[in-house]
């Protein structure tokens, strides 16, 4: 059992390092919005894994509920794309 538990963290920590970077390397800003909600889904399953339920829910409510919507937000007030 211990076994299938670190396993999981091990894919969730891969997964929250490749959404972070995609999100890094993205031009497109909502792609990059996301792959940052991916990132925070990932980081939000490895606190659940850990068993850290308080930090789990402050979390979730705020990386991938407000965060993700103030970005959204703020992208639509300006051009969608990154520009070089």
């Amino acid at each position: 059992m211990i076994i299938l538990h670190l396993i999981m963290l091990l894919v969730s920590s891969i997964l929250g390092l490749f959404f972070a970077y995609m999100a890094i390397t993205e031009k497109d800003l909502l792609k990059a919005i996301g792959f940052s909600a991916g990132q925070s889904v990932a980081y939000s399953l490895i606190f659940y894994i850990l068993m850290a339920p308080d930090v789990l829910l402050a979390y979730i409510a705020v990386s991938v509920g407000v965060y993700t919507a103030l970005l959204v937000f703020t992208v639509s007030k300006t051009t969608r794309y990154e520009e070089d």
